[in-house]
This record gives structure tokens, C-alpha cells and sequence, in this order.
């Protein structure tokens, strides 16, 4: 795994249960390092994320502020993937996976995430493989913005 990979997971690690302590109702999906001096946390709240809410999330990461700049962000149309909980709740929509080791051939993965077990998701893609990815292994998971409105 990649030193950026390894420096996004330490810090969701770090970040993710302060967020949630600190800011009541916040979960915390993901944290992607934009440059190694900044990074963006994807947040999302029953009701809602607005610009309030990001300004309380980004109060809360006051003590990275010294070393990073911190961006704080509504999950948006591709919302970001980490959890089984995550892929769980994606099941039966398109999806985009990039793992740090190769699945049949391949390190990125586009399909429909038709199930979601504890331990890997498995993802139909357009070539007709089922291909079956352990959690362990993904570096980043998003929805894929199929431009559906409701």
C-alpha cells in the first residue's frame, strides 16, 4: 500500500471517532488526502449536511490545522465507500473500487455491488465477472453519480 493510503487510513483512524464524539449525530465516511498538506473528511448527519455543520466538523480538527489544510464536505452524488455498512447500503447500485492489490488482473473496478458480506463486497462488472473484494484490500470506494433525480 501506497505511503498516501497508509497516511488516510491513519488518519481516518485518528479522526473519525474525535469527529463523532466531538459533533453528536456525525459520521465520519472518509478521509482522502489531497496533497500532503491537505486533506478533505466526508461527513454525513441524519438530517443533513450544511455549511454549519462542516464549520463545527472543522472546529473539531482544530489541532490538524497546524500541519494541514482541512476541507470538510457533504458525501455528495459519489459518495465515498469504506465500511460494509457502506457497500451494504449500495447494493444494487454502480460503484467504483480501487484496490491496493490487483483482483483478477485489476486494481480498478467498476460494476453493481450485488452483496456486501463482514468481510468483502461483491461487484458484477460489465464484463460479466463476479469478482469478490475483501475490504482489507480497498483504497477508495465511491457511488457512482448515475445522474438519477427523484
Amino acid at each position: 500500500m501506497t505511503a498516501t493510503y497508509v497516511r488516510e487510513r491513519t488518519l481516518q483512524d485518528e479522526i473519525a471517532p474525535a469527529v463523532e464524539r466531538s459533533v453528536p449525530g456525525v459520521e465520519v465516511l472518509a478521509v482522502e488526502l489531497l496533497s500532503p498538506s491537505r486533506f478533505c473528511v466526508y461527513v454525513d448527519h441524519p438530517k443533513g449536511v450544511d455549511h454549519a455543520l462542516c464549520e463545527r466538523v472543522t472546529r473539531a480538527l482544530d489541532a490538524y490545522r497546524t500541519d494541514y489544510t482541512v476541507d470538510v464536505s457533504s458525501p455528495g452524488p459519489e459518495r465515498p465507500l469504506r465500511k460494509p455498512a457502506h457497500f451494504a447500503s449500495a447494493i444494487g447500485r454502480r460503484v467504483a473500487v480501487r484496490t491496493e492489490t490487483e483482483i483478477n488482473g485489476r486494481s480498478r473496478i467498476r460494476g453493481v455491488v450485488s452483496d456486501a458480506a463482514e468481510d468483502a463486497v461483491t461487484v458484477e462488472t460489465a464484463e460479466a465477472a463476479t469478482l469478490r473484494i475483501p475490504y482489507d484490500v480497498i483504497v477508495r470506494g465511491n457511488l457512482i453519480d448515475e445522474g438519477l433525480t427523484t
